[in-house]
């Protein structure tokens, strides 16, 4: 038949089968029963397009009347599903709808009803077409689909189908009711697929075996006997128990087939006592003694009662124990450490893979470690790093790392990218069409990672990728900008070696991590980085911009909460390297990092509003020696201004400059070493000369200190504020007087100096990212709003019709400029918090405002209208409906609003008198016939909710808001610090209006010289010095990680961790215990049978039974001293328990997840 049947059965039969009134749809396919493996293996995977697998599981075992318990059904069904689904494996079993075979068609059915999105199971049923009942169904070559009916009512001794499988093999050997037909054809179908493999790896089968009788025993037997390892779920009843017991005992001990015998009567009971089995008991014994002379096929599964344990590890360490004789070059490794990384074992990977006798290359490893940081396996990312995998190699080329990004899981961040690449076409609620996806996945490349990268951190920062242009339409082949820049200026060569060494693995796996908000992932990654402190903070800015733009509040929530991990990490290191060395710590604030788009970790601070870290003691003192510039920071302020007027003062003693301190402090160190090759080795990381500064070195570094220029310019601004006081009330003439000339050139000289700070710029940003960032400020958005009102103003008074309007716009840009000053005194530790208390005072009374409006408005128009009729004077009206209902909140009773203070003098009756309101509606009495009680309630209303509730839920509001900012003082002020100390240390050093020849000359050294813009925030080192910055940096960080787990092991949490640690351990002691001990029955009981056995044999043989009963007594007292060591633990720990349980609730909580059951 072969070939010729195999293509005739396919035409005919191979169809669609529809079961019952469920409509499950099935392959199916009646084949020969000697129809070669190979045909099968083609229809099933060419015909059926089925993806070949990665494991197949072979269930066996019992048919009928097989009941499973509960508590090892669910094991079974939730292991059986995890191999399926992580593995893509091939699910084969006899097919029928009776006994293991419909507990396998039962799991596949609600893993696929609880799992819509997944990708199907395939479960291959492989029956005999001899017991099908109604199977003429499936030769009706009238009906497509064929529609199957499952009859279990009426089967009798013949079986239905399983209509959960997925596929079908029914198998015909001419014979009709007679089951095991097709075992031959189905292990001789697994043998081929075993044999099929893929670049040089071969399919792993496992059979795993559940109750079963003789039929079953065909089946592991023939497993065995070619190579397939078998995994037998003791307590599962018959034959898996047999075996399962039989197993434990070895040939040179016991009699075997005595044990069988005594299993079986065990296991199988009733029916071990009837004819049919005693006449096939012979062939039961031998076949589990040929089974036996294999032991290391056989792993065995014991699910405890409480319905824990894990088939997929033993499945797991059956394929380990079948491929023992391979070595770490054998491809078969290579694909277990897949399937282990799949079932997230890492355990069993270090035990049976990662062996000390076992050698690993890094390249071995990178496919492995690509699976585990795709599928999120952080413990066997960390495995592979500690058994030989270099991160540096693996991520050598752009291509792994393009990789990962496009095999992202699905996130935020990949949304961000779908949306670079497609913009257009899919929305974040369309992440999970797969097919949609697939192809947009191919087109991610690093260019959008680097500019989502720079979205995320800011604009003020590089690229961290090289940006890639392609265009089809211009050449067929991608350039890159930089290499163009290179090529054209003769230095690529150059470049492309110095990227190399900008470039860190362990920073670019950490940057993978983090976008994903994948603590686990993160820490391993940043434990290898390079430059830790500027990886932390720069985690913790895309963090927190990627919370901002999202929508889940609980997922912006995970992110927030890692931001703040990363920044107390940040914390933590620089606050290490301050202990250790100040100036060194000092120099990694300003360190220009190339990793990080060639920004420094103090822009990074600043940026990501991570105030705790900037209100370092280390930070603060860095700022404070920029604020002071060449000078000491210990000077006190009013020496400083006294040599702000007599400079000469500065060539004595009379104020300290910092050269001179460090001067001191050299000598003082030679002083102490006593030698100058010592003293040198103590300071070698400084690397300066330092030199005192000359007459002119003084001078210059006096009023080039942004201290100086800030006092300068305190001066300055209150003489503009009088000079522009004294105009408004005094010198105000219709032609300008040389004193309001003078304002006019004063004030342009501030409007250039605006000018200057939107020009300024250090990140070489665009002009429209440089006003966005010079109006994010909002003291610069007060400084332009004055300064255009007094250009308004300036223009209104110098034309005669709005010469006065001129003069009142003037008077209100005058309180603008009064409000400005409030930014002088954010320097001061005193008055800084205050001001920043009015800020955020000043935002909680805008929407006090909006409530306060509402009853405004609505008492307003409500009295308006029954007071007055038909007024149409809109100056009037807003009077009385906006104005007058607003003054009474302050205490401004109305005597409109009831008939006794009503004087119809004070009104006019038609409107008509501009300067009086129009009366109310009168009567002939002369009286206003509004009525009186109801405009009274309404006021006693009105006041109740405005003058009590609201205002005193204003009260409230601030009282909150001076508490939260109060208890956050320091830090609040500390972070809004810099900003001055930024803004005057590149302020030029005369103030206004002398500013306008440093801008002058500004504009020449820009423009003309192109001379750079010198940054005390931002410096570059040379390569030697920043290398030995970071060695030392990463020392700090290893010390700061000892000290984090050494008070996290010290903790209350800690401690119970341990804890927990060792009743697990314990567990697992007492289970192997409990192992020994039935052992220990089964072989007194075998020991009892050979003795009985033996009475008649010689006494050599007696004597050497007799040992080996002794070996027994002696291992039997082992084993009751280790029940005794193991009784002294269990009361070690319930005195911890007694302990922790006392020392409060959270430690009594977390302490009874630990308790052993």
């Amino acid at each position: 038949m072969g070939y010729e049947y195999f293509y005739k059965a396919l035409h005919i039969y191979a169809c669609t089968l529809l079961c019952n009134v469920l409509f499950f749809h099935c392959q199916y396919v009646r084949v020969s029963a000697d129809t070669e493996a190979t045909v099968l293996y083609k229809l099933l995977t060419e015909q059926w397009e089925l993806s070949p697998p990665k494991l197949v599981i072979s269930v066996t075992g019992g048919a009928k009347n097989f009941y499973l318990k509960s508590h090892l059904k669910k094991v079974f069904y939730r292991g059986l599903m995890k191999i399926a689904q992580t593995t893509g494996a091939w699910l084969i079993t006899g097919g029928t709808n009776v006994g293991v075979m419909r507990h396998v068609g039962q799991a596949v059915r609600d893993y696929t009803l609880s799992n819509t999105k997944q990708k199907e199971v395939v479960a291959i049923g492989v029956a005999p077409w001899g017991v099908i009942h109604n199977k003429d169904k499936l030769v009706n070559e009238g009906c497509f689909p064929a529609q199957y009916v499952i009859d279990t009512q009426g089967q009798g001794k013949m079986a239905c189908l399983d209509n959960n499988h997925t596929h079908f093999l029914l198998v015909d050997d001419g014979t009709y009711g007679c089951y095991g037909a097709e075992i031959p054809l189905r292990a001789e179908l697994e043998k081929n697929i075993s044999l099929e493999n893929k670049e040089n790896i071969k399919i792993s089968v496992v059979c795993v075996v559940l109750n079963g009788g003789l039929s079953t025993l065909n089946t592991i037997y023939n497993a065995v006997n070619k190579g397939t390892p078998c995994v037998i779920l003791q307590g599962s009843g018959r034959l898996a128990d047999v075996i399962a017991h039989v197993s434990g005992q070895q040939n040179s001990t016991v009699q075997i087939d005595k044990l069988i015998e005594n299993q079986l009567e065990k296991c199988f009971g009733q029916e071990y006592k009837s004819p049919t089995f005693k006449s096939q008991e012979k062939e039961y014994t031998e076949k589990i003694q040929e089974i036996l002379k294999k032991r290391e096929l056989l792993t065995i599964f014991r699910a405890r009662k409480d319905g824990q344990g894990n088939l997929d590890v033993a499945v797991l360490d059956a394929l380990f124990k079948a491929s023992k004789t391979g070595g770490p070059q054998d491809k078969s490794w290579n694909k277990l450490l897949e399937l282990a990384i799949g079932w997230n074992r890492a355990d069993s990977a270090e035990t049976h893979i990662f062996t000390e006798e076992s050698v690993w290359t890094s390249n071995d490893l990178h496919q492995p470690m690509k699976l585990a940081l795709i599928d999120k396996k952080p413990d066997f990312v960390r495995l592979l790093l500690e058994n030989g995998l270099i991160l540096k190699d693996f991520l050598k080329d752009d291509d792994t790392l393009r990789e990962l990004y496009q095999q992202l899981r699905k996130c935020f961040f990949l949304y961000k990218l779908v949306k670079r690449v497609e913009p257009d076409k899919i929305r974040r609620e369309e992440l999970h069409k797969d097919d949609d996806l697939h192809d947009i996945r191919e087109k991610i490349c690093l260019t959008h990672v680097s500019d989502e990268v720079q979205h995320l951190l800011g604009k003020f920062t590089q690229h961290i990728y090289p940006q890639i242009i392609t265009s089809s339409m211009i050449a067929p082949f991608t350039v890159c900008i930089e290499e163009v820049k290179e090529i054209l200026s003769g230095s690529k060569a150059d470049t492309q070696r110095n990227d190399k060494t900008k470039r860190d693995a362990a920073t670019d796996l950490f940057l993978w991590a983090v976008v994903q908000n994948n603590k686990e992932l993160a820490e391993i990654a940043w434990d290898q980085c390079r430059d830790s402190m500027s990886a932390a903070l720069a985690a913790s800015k895309i963090l927190k911009k990627m919370a901002e733009e999202l929508i889940d509040a609980d997922e912006a929530q995970e992110m927030w909460e890692l931001a703040k991990h990363y920044e107390d990490h940040a914390i933590g290191v620089f606050s290490e390297c301050y202990k250790n060395d100040e100036e060194r710590a000092q120099k990694l604030l300003v360190r220009i990092s190339r990793l990080w788009g060639k920004t420094t970790c103090l822009r990074l601070a600043l940026e990501a509003d991570n105030k705790t870290f900037v209100a370092q003691s280390g930070v603060q003192a860095h700022l404070t020696k920029i604020w002071c510039g060449e000078l000491s920071v210990n000077n006190p302020v009013w020496r400083v201004l006294v040599c702000m007027v007599f400079f000469p003062l500065i060539y004595t003693k009379f104020l300290v400059f910092r050269c001179d301190e460090d001067l001191q402090r050299k000598i003082e160190q030679n002083k102490e070493t006593k030698t100058e090759s010592t003293m040198m080795n103590n300071s070698n990381h400084l690397k300066q000369r330092v030199e005192p500064l000359d007459w002119w070195g003084k001078l210059l570094g006096l009023y080039r200190a942004p201290q100086v220029k800030f006092y300068g310019n305190i001066v300055s601004y209150f003489a503009f504020l009088f000079l522009f006081a004294y105009v408004l009330m005094i010198d105000f003439q219709r032609t300008p007087s040389v004193v309001e000339m003078m304002l006019y050139i004063w004030l342009f000289s501030l409007a250039c100096e605006e000018i200057r700070q939107i020009i300024y710029d250090p990140d070489n940003l665009r002009v429209p990212e440089k006003v966005q960032v010079y109006i994010r400020e909002l003291w610069n958005i007060l400084d332009i709003l004055s300064i255009v009102l007094f250009c308004i103003g300036l223009v209104f008074r110098l034309t005669t019709k709005l010469f006065y309007p001129g003069k009142i716009i003037l008077c209100i840009d005058f309180v603008v400029f009064c409000l400005r000053l409030m930014a002088i005194f954010t320097i001061s530790q005193t008055l800084g918090p205050k001001i920043i208390i009015v800020k955020k005072m000043m935002m909680d009374i805008f929407f006090f405002m909006f409530l306060l409006s509402i009853w405004v408005m609505a008492y307003g128009v409500a009295k308006q209208g029954i007071l007055i009729h038909n007024d149409n004077r809109l100056d009037w009206i807003v009077r009385g409906a906006i104005y007058e209902p607003y003054l009474i909140i302050f205490g401004s009773f109305p005597e409109n609003i009831d008939n006794a203070g009503f004087d119809i003098n004070s009104c006019s009756m038609n409107g008509t008198d501009p300067m009086k309101p129009k009366c109310p509606v009168l009567n002939e009495k002369q009286m206003p016939v509004f009525p009186e009680w109801l405009t009274i309630i309404m006021l006693c209303v009105y006041l109740l909710f405005a003058n009590i509730l609201l205002l005193n839920l204003l009260i409230a509001i601030f009282n909150y808001t001076f508490q939260e900012v109060h208890e956050n003082t320091d830090r609040i002020w500390k972070f809004q610090r810099y900003q001055l100390i930024k803004e005057y240390n590149s302020r030029p050093s005369p103030p206004p209006p002398f500013i306008i020849i440093s801008h002058i000359k500004f504009m020449l050294t820009l423009v003309l010289l192109k001379k750079p813009i010198r940054n005390e925030f931002k410096k570059d080192f040379s390569q030697e010095e920043e290398v030995q910055l970071l060695s030392w940096e990463a020392l700090m960080k290893d010390r700061y990680l000892l000290s984090v787990w050494q008070k996290k092991s010290q903790s209350k949490e800690g401690r119970i961790l341990d804890t927990s640690q060792k009743v697990t351990t314990l567990t697992e002691r007492l289970e192997s215990l409990e192992k020994l001990e039935e052992k220990d029955t089964q072989s007194n009981t075998a020991l009892q049978m050979s003795e009985d056995s033996l009475k008649s044999q010689d006494d050599p043989v007696k004597k050497s039974q007799r040992q080996i009963i002794d070996k027994v007594a002696t291992l039997t007292e082992q084993m009751e001293k280790l029940k005794e060591q193991v009784a002294q633990s269990n009361k070690a720990l319930q005195r911890i328990e007694e302990i922790l349980k006392s020392q409060g609730d959270p430690a009594k909580t977390a302490q009874q997840k630990s308790t052993v059951k």
